[in-house]
């Protein structure tokens, strides 16, 4: 097969990676992709959200399967253009259908969607430029701290969780009146806040069956002990050691199942990966979000567990034959640090040349914001290269990854050396 992958970061990389190693693919493609991408595919310089061009470079290339890393075209709505179009619509796409893909597009249509189908989350209301004052009050009503939620896509960081009333109050205006993430904030959720530990739930479906992968749990915050401005990820785990056998059975029985049986009675075409971002609460599972996607670094944890071939796997998703797939999972435990550029998430420099990764032994550097100029490797965005190692232990695994971290240099580089301090 002719397979081509779309987005440029670590999850992407990691999927080519899995996707390379596979007899059934016989020419890998990755747009735009980066330095580690290049490794191991051709890249090609087109935007995720560039359909036109996606579509020209699919009959060029004789691309028989697309694979959607990222949510921007999923909830722009790739796979209805490939299915609308006669000249693709032979071609598999991976990933949801728009309508489905508002899971991840909007946090209320997610909301309705949870509640509708009795699956355990956060009480909420949503509000509008129309009614913030309504939004101050129902914010009175709640404990501290509060939590803030742009309804739209703003990469990973349109989720505010606040102390104080006055200063909830003034965000709420900030993202509704002043429009703080744009058109993302033009609609904010407002939730009650669950107090526990966060993990992550990683589900296959082909729209009739599913199958489980790997829990992970991510880093969000830049700062040591969970501190600091939120990130796209500084890190995560895999397998999440507090997630026993009897806590995985609620939540496919209580999360999971609701929600494949919820898309199929919402008519929500889905074929691809469902995200289940959950919070441990005493010993209840409960749903904070849904993303359309894998998730980036828990990806780079996750893939390198599964030990099936990725594109039967993918093949199976696309012909609704997932119920013959057995998936297996490599019994040790997986985890990645990310190396960030110096001033992330805030304003950084690109351009810096990334030195010693011909010396990593024992770990594997999944590059996210990493390309090639001029034959060096150099930073091309904020979170620059997951450091993913394996272990007999979580802590084992750690231990190699940060001893590798250490032949490693740009400048202003940053990572957190304290991935899995809560476990």
């Amino acid at each position: 097969m002719t397979i081509l992958i779309l987005g440029s970061g670590g999850r992407e990389h990691t999927f080519a990676w899995k996707t390379a190693q596979s007899p059934l693919c016989k020419k890998l493609y990755v747009a735009p992709g980066n330095s580690g991408t290049e490794e191991v595919a051709e890249n090609l310089a087109i935007g995720v959200t560039d359909f036109s061009s996606i579509k020209k470079v699919v009959l060029e290339k004789g691309i028989d399967m697309v694979v959607v890393g990222p949510e921007d075209p999923l909830v722009e709505g790739i796979h209805d253009f490939f299915l609308n179009d006669k000249d693709l619509m032979h071609v598999d796409v991976i990933g949801p259908e728009k309508a489905a893909a508002a899971l991840e597009g909007s946090k209320e249509f997610a909301k309705e969607f949870l509640f509708r189908h009795n699956i355990p989350t956060a009480a909420y209301q949503s509000f509008n430029v129309n009614n913030v004052e309504e939004g101050y009050a129902f914010l009175e009503t709640l404990k501290p701290p509060y939590v803030l939620k742009a309804d739209g896509l703003a990469a990973g960081k349109g989720v505010l969780i606040l102390k104080d009333i006055t200063q909830a109050k003034s965000e709420l205006k900030s993202m509704l009146v002043d429009a703080k993430f744009g058109e993302a904030s033009s609609k904010v959720v407002i939730e009650e806040f669950l107090d526990g530990i966060e993990l992550s739930c990683f589900v296959l479906t082909d729209g009739k069956n599913y199958k489980i992968l790997p829990t992970a749990k991510d880093y969000k915050r830049i700062g040591e002990g969970d501190t600091g401005l939120n990130t796209g990820g500084m890190g995560a785990v895999s397998p999440v050691p507090f997630a026993t056998k009897e806590f995985l059975y609620k939540i496919e029985h209580r999360i999971v199942k609701p929600t494949i049986t919820g898309l199929q009675k919402d008519n929500l075409p889905y074929k691809g990966f469902i995200f289940i971002g959950l919070i441990k609460v005493g010993n209840e599972p409960k749903v904070i979000e849904y993303n359309v996607r894998m998730g980036d670094p828990e990806t780079e944890v996750v893939l390198p567990r599964l030990k099936n071939d990725m594109v039967e796997i993918f093949q199976a998703i696309a012909n609704q034959t997932l119920d013959k797939i057995d998936i297996e999972i490599d019994e040790r435990s997986a985890t990645t640090v990310m190396l960030v550029s110096g001033g992330y998430p805030e304003t950084y420099e690109k351009g810096k040349e990334i030195f010693g990764i011909e010396k990593i032994e024992g770990s594997i550097p999944f590059h996210a914001g990493a390309n090639l100029k001029d034959g060096k490797i150099v930073t091309s965005g904020g979170r620059v290269m997951a450091i993913t190692s394996y272990g007999n232990t979580y802590e084992e695994a750690l231990k190699k990854s940060y001893q590798n971290i250490e032949k490693l240099h740009f400048d202003k580089m940053y990572y957190r050396k304290d991935i899995g301090f809560d476990l």
